[in-house]
């Protein structure tokens, strides 16, 4: 294996800046949605439930999509379905697949969550950058991204 490859000083410097920003804007993202009483995961279970066709998923796509094990997600969806915002249904044509539905409050929530949200994304992320930054940020990010997506 060899000895390791310690990170240099800028590399060190770049991770650690990442990390801060990754944590920091997720931290906020996440405080000012509990003023809705919805998690960062809550809203993000949402969004893409409401962008599917019939505002429902496969529970195996949505974990995908989510980034999510199978069993942390089946979680969260349990506390969604206490609040009323999503619904498990049986899946026709394959009795082993579940799908996680957007009830009409879940619709409802998400239509009056998502405005504060963007404007929250666009204060703290989006407008402190040039167009032409975000998408330096795009290109950089797309390499790394496909990568571990092939890893998963």
């Amino acid at each position: 294996m060899g000895a390791p490859r310690w990170l240099t000083a800028t590399e060190q410097r770049a991770w650690r800046a990442h990390l801060a920003l990754h944590k920091l804007l997720m931290h906020r993202l996440d405080r000012e949605l509990s003023d809705s009483g919805l998690s960062l995961n809550d809203y993000e279970i949402l969004v893409n439930l409401s962008e599917s066709e019939d505002r429902r998923m496969r529970m195996s796509d949505l974990a995908d999509a989510t980034i999510q094990s199978r069993s942390r997600l089946s979680h969260q969806i349990s506390r969604m379905e206490a609040k009323g915002l999503v619904t498990r249904e049986e899946c026709r044509v394959d009795r082993r697949g579940t799908y996680a539905v957007l009830t009409d409050l879940g619709w409802q929530t998400t239509q009056e969550v998502a405005p504060g949200h963007v404007a929250s994304v666009r204060e703290h992320f989006i407008d402190r950058l040039t167009d032409e930054e975000l998408a330096e940020l795009d290109r950089l990010y797309a390499p790394i991204i496909e990568r571990l997506k092939k890893l998963r």
